[in-house]
């Protein structure tokens, strides 16, 4: 079967995935060239739609041929026998998961805009693309979706190579292919028009997917109320971003403070907001550097460990959250890693009475310096066992805070927190301390 493009392949998979209509499945798409495609498919089935970023990870001088693949909440998949045969380096497998976490970032700010995923848990989730070559980033994108817990999770696209979908049985629940063609050769072999398909119709398609749930209502069971609000933070003259996201009956709200090199998309960080969101605390991710402090830094370095700069833009949304109508009877809480969580205990001593508890994911409380000692806020403190000098630091920083203070160290796992169940404990424990301390509105505790 040749298809003529991929919306034509969409409408020709959505006819055999129509007995799904029943389960009120939420579709994921592969972006890019998997949207259009999903769209047809989520507009056959009525469901709501939604991508899954996932990165190939490409050798070096030959991008085309894949050695792992990465997905958001630090999902993480390498072939150790493609490494081997190209003699890598750990610095440079090190070198391309950073290149393509910067992308995987980017296209996260690109095409959710700071919006988080569909409420899934409980329900079918259909992950589509537009072909199953090697299968190796469909494969981390099915364990990113897997950890929201859906009840049923198939994987389906118009044309897949043999070897590839039956591997991918492992992964997901079913496996649906219109075409498993004896001789795969490329995905677009299979199309008459391949073009390739740019952000801006990602965009396009999922904003008249999202016009289209709203109609439908409201996406048939997802909380509109779940969606992230884009906000602007006034801090002096500049401008920060943030999205907001406020639960009914919210206990607290906690604002990340991102690390070093990072932004509000982080996909460790969004991942936890997400659990603290279900778990009833509102949620504030920002960035802590201006578009043009940014770049900068993404060229320099420059600004990353400017913790004084960091700390002052913490106290300024800090400010502006007991400002804001929305917020301002919300006890407050940071959450902040790597150098973030020096910035959140410098700006939790500089609002004392503003700031109910703090906790810090692999960070560096060390650079807080005297601060710690101001430190009122109870104090969680997470390391991975495998980051032994920041383990030793922590411990140093632990000895100087004078609050209610713990140190949590999770067996068996690296700086990133990309090891299978990390990120789930650090937001378990994360969400209880928060319920524990954020029990009280922080006007009630200021008077």
């Amino acid at each position: 079967m040749l298809f003529k493009d991929r919306e034509e392949a969409g409408r020709r998979l959505s006819e055999r995935l129509a007995p799904l209509r029943k389960e009120n499945p939420v579709v994921f798409a592969l972006p890019r060239g998997g949207v259009p495609v999903a769209y047809e498919v989520a507009r056959a089935l009525g469901a709501p739609m939604d991508v899954m970023v996932a990165r190939k990870l490409g050798a070096p001088g030959r991008p085309e041929f894949g050695i792992g693949a990465i997905a958001p909440g630090g999902i993480r998949i390498l072939n150790p026998e493609a490494i081997r045969m190209l003699h890598l380096s750990e610095p440079e497998i090190e070198a391309i998961i950073a290149q393509e976490e910067r992308e995987l970032e980017r296209r996260l700010r690109r095409f959710r805009g700071g919006r988080f995923i569909s409420e899934i848990e409980g329900r079918t989730v259909i992950l589509v693309d537009d072909g199953l070559a090697t299968g190796v980033t469909a494969q981390a994108a099915i364990r990113a979706l897997r950890r929201a817990q859906p009840q049923r999770m198939i994987y389906a696209a118009p044309v897949c190579a043999s070897e590839t979908a039956q591997s991918l049985t492992s992964e997901a629940d079913e496996v649906v292919c219109l075409e498993i063609p004896g001789y795969f050769g490329a995905v677009s072999l299979w199309y008459r028009n391949f073009d390739q398909t740019s952000d801006s119709e990602v965009i396009a398609l999922l904003d008249r997917a999202r016009r289209e749930a709203a109609v439908r209502g409201a996406g048939r069971g997802i909380d509109p109320k779940g969606e992230a609000r884009r906000v602007a933070i006034a801090i002096g003259p500049i401008l920060l971003e943030g999205d907001l996201r406020i639960p009914a009956g919210a206990k607290g709200l906690i604002l990340f403070a991102h690390g070093s090199g990072s932004s509000r998309f982080n996909p460790r960080n969004l991942q936890v907001a997400d659990h603290l969101y279900r778990a009833g605390l509102a949620t504030l991710l920002f960035d802590l550097l201006t578009a043009r402090e940014e770049q900068l830094d993404q060229t320099t370095a420059a600004l990353r460990f400017n913790i004084g700069l960091l700390s002052e833009r913490l106290v300024g949304v800090t400010d502006w959250v007991s400002e804001n109508e929305e917020t301002r009877m919300l006890r407050v809480g940071y959450f902040g890693a790597s150098t973030g969580a020096a910035a959140a205990l410098i700006s939790a001593a500089r609002r004392p009475d503003r700031i109910g508890a703090i906790v810090s994911r692999g960070g560096r409380p060390d650079l807080a310096g005297p601060a710690l000692a101001q430190v009122r806020a109870p104090t969680l403190l997470i390391v991975g066992e495998e980051d032994r000098l920041v383990i030793d630091l922590n411990r140093d920083a632990l000895a100087r805070l004078k609050v209610e203070k713990e140190l949590r160290i999770l067996p068996g796992v690296s700086p990133l927190f990309e090891e299978p169940g990390a990120l789930e404990q650090v937001a378990q424990w994360a969400g209880r301390w928060f319920a524990r301390h954020l029990s009280v509105t922080g006007k009630a505790q200021a008077a």
